[in-house]
């Protein structure tokens, strides 16, 4: 892998109304998501932020070094992966991955 490219997922949630500062407490670079990715190797840091037209409209960004890492570690922790995916789901209307991406 070059140096200085990291592998970057990024998430579009449109969050239930009322429920955005939960979704930000959860979803947050110290909410429980970023906690649980700490546990893996490659990771290095999540991303939130919020779209200035629609107060509702949200984009995560979960950075590792690579997507093997990323790969690896949901993998390993599927079942917990899921459990988290599942407790959150009430606090957003839709989940969307835009893609991976690498940074420059």
């Amino acid at each position: 892998m070059k140096a200085g490219l990291e592998h970057v997922i990024v998430w579009e949630f449109r969050v239930v109304t009322g429920k955005e500062a939960e979704f930000i407490e959860k979803y947050g670079p110290e909410g429980i998501w970023a906690r649980f990715f700490r546990n893996g190797r490659g990771y290095i840091k999540t991303e939130l932020v919020r779209d200035v037209a629609d107060s509702r409209r949200f984009l995560t960004l979960d950075y590792w070094q690579a997507e093997e890492d990323f790969e690896r570690f949901r993998e390993q922790n599927l079942t917990e992966y899921k459990r988290l995916d599942e407790q959150f789901a009430g606090l957003t209307k839709t989940e969307t991955r835009l893609g991976a991406f690498k940074t420059s």
